[in-house]
């Protein structure tokens, strides 16, 4: 999964969300580095990965896209399902997206020393260009993957990608409904766990 669906899956806690927005950054054992709720988020991150990365209804949609785009498929994934869920956001969620999405920024102001070096780099761009609300719409999803596909000098060809999600848009619909209830409930008895 992408940012969106981490942070949501995070719930209300302001440092689980942070510690599992950061997590891709945090290697290995780095993340004993951080407060408890930090780490909570960051184990979390690292379960939601595990849980997606093996669930057979994400590999059906990778493979749809293996072909084209490769190892860069599981990528562009997650961010079709981030563009599902915040198009979708009121069936998941009872406060309008724009809000949330602002509410979020405004914690990364407030804790901004609390991110890692990574992330502060990657904030300002972040809120810019308002990637999280982007999502919502294909052109800015399309924008967001062109974006992407720069940093690795045009190889990926992600911002193509949307052609596929176009072409298969009631498929993969379908593949992120069924993984991400599953994941919903996933996410919060590891939560409980943690």
């Amino acid at each position: 999964m992408n940012f969106l669906a981490h942070i949501y899956l995070s719930g209300e806690e302001e440092l689980v969300t942070l510690g599992n927005f950061m997590a891709d950054g945090i290697k290995g054992r780095k993340y004993k580095d951080y407060s408890p709720q930090i780490q909570k988020g960051i184990l979390l991150h690292r379960a939601i990965d595990t849980f997606t990365d093996a669930h057979p209804v994400v590999r059906q949609s990778t493979a749809r896209l293996h072909a084209s785009y490769s190892h860069y498929s599981g990528v562009i994934v997650d961010m079709f399902y981030d563009h599902f869920l915040a198009s979708r956001w009121m069936e998941y969620h009872k406060q309008p997206l724009q809000d949330f999405v602002q509410e979020f920024y405004d914690l990364l102001h407030h804790r901004y020393d609390e991110l890692t070096p990574r992330i502060q780099r990657l904030m300002p761009y972040m809120i810019a260009d308002n990637w999280l609300l982007s999502y919502a719409t294909i052109p800015g999803l399309e924008k967001i993957l062109g974006q992407m596909d720069s940093r690795t000098a045009g190889k990926s060809r992600m911002q193509q990608s949307v052609n596929e999600l176009q072409e298969f848009y009631e498929e993969f619909g379908s593949e992120f409904d069924l993984f991400f209830n599953e994941l919903i409930i996933f996410s919060q008895s590891k939560l409980d766990q943690l």
